[in-house]
């Protein structure tokens, strides 16, 4: 049974919201996929705060219509799930992880705010480490310069001591 219009309305205006506030979009073809395999991916895009939902190709096309993911309407043929995320490698990587231990999910495309990406830039995007893991990465760059100027200070009244030390033991063997 179809949906009625107020009904795709609704679902056009879903997927507009989501969109808003996404970073990107990628589709992939599930023809074949059983449901329970659905109902897994559907709950690790959950846990990773993706939006993870099948639609019908027309309501899609409306939602991105006007948006800078509408030169993705081109990729937008055959049964496609859609994920839409914040996080443009979390997307990638929860779709790409996926389909390497499924053969029925195959990625068609993606895109970020007006760029659109083959399978092959999917699967490089899903390459590249997440928000977490770069943020710590900066974080210890930040860090370095800081670290290594508090050793040097540090290492001034040691060389001191250790002098100090040096002499006393001198000092105590010629005695």
């Amino acid at each position: 049974m179809g949906l009625n219009l107020e009904e795709k309305q609704a679902v056009v205006s879903e997927v507009s919201a989501e969109l808003a506030n996404a970073q990107a979009v990628i589709v992939a073809e599930y023809r074949g996929l059983p449901v329970g395999d659905v109902t897994r991916l559907r709950a690790q895009a959950r846990q990773s705060g993706v939006y993870l939902r099948v639609l019908k190709n027309t309501l899609a096309r409306r939602a991105v219509t006007d948006t800078s993911f509408a030169g993705l309407q081109e990729q937008m043929v055959g049964p496609l799930i859609y994920g839409i995320g914040p996080d443009p490698v979390a997307v990638a990587k929860l779709l790409q992880d996926f389909a390497k231990s499924n053969d029925k999910l195959v990625i068609k495309a993606g895109a970020m705010p007006n760029y659109v990406m083959d399978a092959k830039g999917v699967q490089a995007l899903a390459s590249l480490p997440g928000r977490e893991e770069l943020l710590a990465m900066l974080l210890g760059t930040m860090q370095a310069p800081i670290g290594q100027f508090l050793r040097t200070l540090n290492e001034v009244p040691g060389k001191f001591v250790r002098t100090l030390a040096a002499l006393r033991d001198a000092r105590e063997q010629t005695a």
